[in-house]
């Protein structure tokens, strides 16, 4: 697992992981907030919680064992029946439940399953759970739409430099406002091109569901390369280097750059804080 999170709950932190698209919570963490001594294979021998796992790897779990499954549930709630959750995954190749080792190891359970868990502690709990999930999804959607709105900012002021290279260099005397801005949907297009590999009509028919444009739709790396590609793109025109020429280097740009941000931790860290 990797990109951890943390909440706390009742005073007591919980560790979240991210895999992939799927978030993982600690139970490990949640049990400490249970009275007693209580253990995450007591709630997993009950026959309750074993028939809501079952349905839930049903539904998201292709390579769900059923037939192992099948014997486990048979057991399941019998005083002689105990199970853990290395054998559980390993009998079933469930993938809603997850054992870690190392410093933040312990027992993890994808979102859905942990707010079961929840409930088994206490309803209260749960309820402060999904509260400070929820939260903490928040203050990430937030700080996604700053990062992602000064990008967009960025790439707009570049846009300025870029469109009055274009009016210096590239648009003759005494065109039309019509004429003008042909022009500059044309440049705006080997910009698309570079990047996108289509132009802005191009994506507006592939994509006729879609509110606003291929622009709007980038990514917070596209639009850091688009900025890029904007000022070198102006450079360019300034030299009189020919528009092919332009479209050629800059794809080569482009792609150089998309993947060194895609390769950079940094920036990785960038989606993920």
């Amino acid at each position: 697992m990797s990109k951890r999170k943390t909440i706390t709950v009742q005073g007591n932190e919980i560790n979240i992981f991210t895999k992939g698209k799927d978030e993982f919570i600690s139970l490990t963490d949640m049990l400490k907030s249970k009275d007693g001594d209580f253990f995450i294979s007591d709630w997993l021998r009950n026959r309750n919680t074993v028939e809501f796992l079952g349905i839930w790897e049903s539904v998201n779990n292709p390579n769900f064992n059923y037939g192992e499954f099948a014997i486990i549930k048979s057991q399941a709630g019998l005083n002689s029946y105990k199970i853990s959750v290395k054998q559980w995954v390993k009998k079933t190749n469930a993938i809603g439940l997850k054992a870690t080792a190392g410093r933040y190891g312990g027992t993890y359970a994808h979102l859905d399953i942990a707010f079961e868990f929840g409930m088994w502690i206490s309803a209260e709990f749960k309820v402060y759970l999904i509260k400070e999930f929820k939260r903490l999804k928040d203050d990430e959607s937030n700080r996604l739409n700053l990062q992602w709105n000064f990008q967009r900012t960025l790439a707009k002021v570049n846009y300025k430099i870029h469109t009055d290279a274009i009016k210096e260099k590239l648009i003759p005397l005494q065109l039309s406002g019509k004429q003008t801005s042909i022009i500059y949907a044309n440049e705006a297009d080997v910009l698309n091109m570079a990047l996108f590999g289509k132009t802005a009509k191009q994506w507006r028919e592939e994509n006729t569901n879609e509110k606003g444009n291929i622009r709007d739709m980038a990514t917070i790396q596209q639009l850091v390369v688009l900025s890029n590609l904007e000022s070198i793109n102006a450079m360019l025109i300034h030299q009189n280097v020919a528009q092919k020429e332009r479209l050629i280097q800059l794809n080569e740009m482009a792609i150089s750059q998309m993947k060194s941000l895609l390769e950079n931790i940094s920036i990785k860290k960038l989606d993920n804080e």
